[in-house]
């Protein structure tokens, strides 16, 4: 399963783990985009290897029947990369909206929470959870105040959760790149000089 896979990182995810054999349900708050996703891979001769499943990935029932669709269809769930992510409230503090804070923190870390829990319970001995964090979690100045104090929680977070999963045999890792060339960070950028 692999969230926000049907652009940017997400989909170029989708796209490697597809190639080196595995089946991927991506899921996607956008339809338009994730069933442009799914078209592409059927055009790449892949269409029997990816599903869909569009919803929100901080609402709980979405993300536990994104997660069943893949037992459901395939067996079993044996990677969750928890990918999906927002830009996060912008601008100064002194304006920023309760409402823009709480979403920067649904998309970015209780979609987190969401995945791995939803995640941990279907998978067996050997499973793999990866999300993706970021360089702006790790100081300041590489992202919004929001989207930064999101990602920082994340990291955090993500520390607690891969010991925790060891027991399990369930690994649990975090990714924390810098800027990529991607559509939501073309939006992002947008956003800041407009």
């Amino acid at each position: 399963m692999v969230t926000g896979g049907a652009s940017g990182i997400g989909f170029a995810s989708v796209e490697r783990l597809v190639a080196e054999g595995a089946r991927v349900v991506i899921t996607d708050l956008n339809e338009a985009t994730g069933k442009a996703a799914v078209q592409r891979m059927a055009d790449a001769g892949f269409g029997e290897a990816v599903d869909l499943a569009c919803g929100d990935v901080a609402d709980e029932a979405h993300v536990a029947e994104a997660m069943d669709l893949a037992t459901r269809r395939w067996g079993r769930l044996d990677v969750a990369f928890l990918n999906a992510g927002v830009g996060g409230a912008f601008g100064s503090i002194m304006e920023t909206e309760v409402e823009d804070w709480d979403q920067t923190f649904a998309y970015l870390t209780r979609s987190v929470f969401l995945g791995i829990k939803h995640a941990a319970k279907r998978m067996g001995e050997g499973g793999s959870i990866v999300a993706t964090a970021s360089v702006a979690g790790l100081g300041g100045g590489a992202g919004s105040h929001g989207y930064s104090a999101a990602k920082a929680a994340l990291i955090n977070f993500g520390q607690v959760m891969a010991m925790d999963m060891a027991e399990f045999g369930v690994r649990c890792n975090l990714i924390a790149p810098g800027i990529v060339d991607t559509p939501m960070q073309e939006r992002v950028y947008r956003a800041n000089v407009a």
